[in-house]
């Protein structure tokens, strides 16, 4: 207690809790005044009508979604920033010379050099597809395609085993589509029919751009769009593609082989690299499926499949028509974007994607200060014995679970910033002159570099993300969260801004990532992070039933005309925002000591821990983003984010919502879970 109570008062002066009012020149907050943007507000709504309108309506109406991109937001604008930044230390890579990111930035802008290259870098992939001559032959091609970061009818990645955490595992799972989800080839409305129609022109004249005839090029992506929507059929949806429990289903490699009977699974997966050993398959089903189709398809269209796949993966490092190809189907259409992104963003992206831990090593150095990470671990720690408290407070739950629960709070592993040790890139070859090769080389480096994992102990340090991704997560069986270096920047995180903001916002973020591992699927996970059952009947029912509540209650959000929120697809993203938000005020207040919070610019405390946790959720859609992502992203959309704030009591009583409003809900109707 001693060491959670010297982290608190450290915490205050980190905030400068007692300062507020009064900052010191030069340490304003970015954000004026507070680290709240005032003139983004609409005060003509009232919070309990709509708290996303009222925190954020004047910005929501004021800004526009710039033209390269499918939304635009707070996340999107510290992207952008990071891109900038990103931008002039791969311009000194470049001059430097013996930079392999600086190489692949160099060779993914000389647009010219791509261009009259032509197709040469394609065709010997080209020719190995027309090789293909029997059953055998494709699984071999297709394992070779996979290894190359080319789509295949399979999902084939290591990673840590649930069951079994201080282990990797094969992981297999399904694959095939290209439209984003199987609703768009399943789905009977007039826009999924437009999509199907408009995917199959996009697969036609990929292969025209490759040398088919416009005819011929017409029937066989007929053939490929067919084959797809039978992959569709068999496919799980997203619901149950996101239980732990179902998506378990450890195999032998005779088991896996019977399994996906018409296709050699066995030969694919050793061609890949996996040699031996367990496998888990992901959805048993829906492998049985795919592996029928492919054993009933005729092999010239399984191996246009394998063209598109390459064509496609590859569209950015091949002549600007196959590029602007891929960006009017994938960017444009499905996405709406209006144009695509500058060459030099997406070349800063190629060069990540090669070699991310050269670039983030180089971006922590000179824009991670020391200081953020020191303050951000000990918000970590606060916000983890608010969490404790919680639990220790919950009316529903027993004694024996909570001890388990308590157990497995005490063991996260949180990591802050960066990595403690970065990858060696020194056998992977990056050259400034061919763009197409450098991506085909990065991505069989990463892959090859996985499969070597298989029969070695659980590396419980290394990341899985970049310092430069703007964005927190949780891995349930390491039992950790991970807070990059990019997302602790305003507005998310500013020392000199108001503590309350902060707290709203960075500390609900990462208090969502510890939610996380007690939301509907995290809690399926042990303090050692085994799927396994932890919870005693009646309280594993007890909190079913919560969550339940919280997934009608987004059900009937309707962003769309007749397209709402799927509270099953979103309710671990919910519970995690529901949880997060509620821990992060209890930490806020626990940071005050007794204290009363300054009022700032007519604004009380708590109004400002709510108003800085709905200005982290200022983002617009543009609509064919939005239909896609009711349909595939397990988050809500942000508006609905924001209004995660009318199940906690605090927020009434600071906005003084009341019966009769649109966001108000009687106190029996909020759900408490966390």
């Amino acid at each position: 207690m001693a060491t959670i109570r010297m982290a608190i008062l450290w915490m205050a002066l980190i905030f400068g809790f007692a300062q507020q009012a009064a900052a010191a020149p030069g340490t304003q907050p970015e954000i004026s005044p507070f680290g709240f943007d005032l003139g983004g507000m609409d005060r003509s709504v009232s919070p309990g009508a709509d708290f996303y309108r009222y925190a954020n309506g004047t910005w929501e109406r004021s800004t526009p979604i710039p033209s390269d991109k499918p939304n635009f937001g707070m996340f999107t604008r510290l992207d952008d920033l990071n891109r900038e930044r990103l931008k002039g230390i791969l311009e000194k890579a470049r001059r430097d010379g013996r930079s392999k990111a600086g190489a692949a930035y160099a060779a993914f802008l000389d647009e010219a050099a791509i261009e009259r290259r032509g197709l040469v870098p394609v065709r010997p992939w080209l020719d190995r597809i027309e090789a293909i001559a029997t059953p055998a032959d494709y699984a071999r091609v297709a394992a070779q395609a996979l290894r190359e970061g080319i789509a295949v009818p399979f999902d084939v990645s290591v990673t840590q085993d649930d069951r079994h955490p201080d282990a990797y595992v094969l992981k297999l799972g399904q694959a095939g589509l290209g439209l984003p989800d199987r609703d768009y080839y399943l789905g009977t409305d007039e826009t999924m029919a437009r999509m199907r129609v408009a995917y199959r022109d996009h697969l036609s004249r990929l292969l025209t751009l490759a040398g088919a005839a416009t005819r011929d090029a017409s029937s066989r992506s007929d053939a490929i769009l067919a084959m797809e929507a039978r992959i569709a059929k068999t496919s799980w949806n997203r619901v149950d593609s996101r239980d732990a429990s179902k998506t378990y289903n450890r195999t032998t490699r005779a088991q896996a082989a019977a399994l996906a009977n018409g296709f050699d699974i066995d030969a694919f997966l050793r061609a890949a690299g996996a040699r031996s050993g367990d496998i888990v398959v992901s959805q048993p089903g829906a492998v049985a499926g795919i592996a029928k189709v492919l054993g009933s398809t005729p092999l010239p269209v399984l191996k246009d499949s394998l063209r598109i796949g390459v064509l496609d993966a590859y569209g950015d490092v091949l002549p600007e028509a196959f590029a602007r190809e891929r960006f009017d189907f994938h960017e444009h259409l499905l996405s709406g974007a209006e144009q695509p992104e500058p060459r030099w963003k997406r070349a800063v992206a190629f060069a990540v994607d090669a070699v991310p831990d050269e670039v983030g090593k180089a971006y922590v150095a000179r824009y991670f200060p020391a200081d953020h990470k020191a303050a951000a671990e000990a918000l970590v720690r606060n916000l983890l014995a608010a969490m404790d408290k919680r639990i220790a407070a919950l009316d529903w739950m027993t004694p024996q679970t909570k001890h388990r629960a308590r157990a497995k709070l005490a063991a996260f592993h949180p990591k802050v910033g960066y990595p403690e040790h970065w990858q060696d890139y020194s056998g992977l070859d990056m050259r400034d002159d061919d763009a197409f090769g450098n991506r085909m080389r990065a991505h069989a480096f990463a892959f090859d570099r996985d499969m070597r994992k298989l029969g070695r102990p659980f590396d419980r340090d290394e990341w899985r993300v970049t310092p430069m991704t703007v964005d927190a997560f949780a891995n349930f069986s390491a039992v950790e969260i991970v807070i990059p270096a990019a997302i602790l920047q305003p507005p998310f995180f500013d020392p000199a801004a108001d503590s309350a903001i902060n707290y709203g916002a960075i500390g609900a973020s990462i208090a969502h990532e510890i939610t996380h591992q007690f939301d509907d699927q995290g809690s399926k996970y042990d303090e050692h992070g085994r799927l396994t059952t932890w919870w005693t009947p009646a309280d594993l029912n007890g909190f079913e039933m919560r969550t339940k509540v919280l997934a009608r209650q987004y059900d009937t959000y309707e962003p769309l005309p007749g397209q709402h929120v799927n509270g099953a697809l979103t309710l671990g993203e919910n519970i995690a925002d529901l949880g997060g938000l509620a821990i992060a005020y209890d930490a806020w207040r626990l940071s005050l000591g007794g204290r009363a919070a300054p009022t700032l610019e007519g604004f009380t405390g708590d109004q400002r821990f709510f108003l800085g946790w709905a200005q982290i959720w200022r983002l617009k859609y543009r609509e064919a983003d939005l239909r896609q992502r009711l349909l595939t992203n397990p988050h809500a959309p942000a508006a609905q984010r924001v209004w995660t704030s009318r199940n906690l009591d605090a927020w009434y009583e600071a906005f003084d919502v009341r019966r009769g409003q649109p966001l108000y809900l009687p106190p029996n109707e909020r759900v408490r879970i966390w």
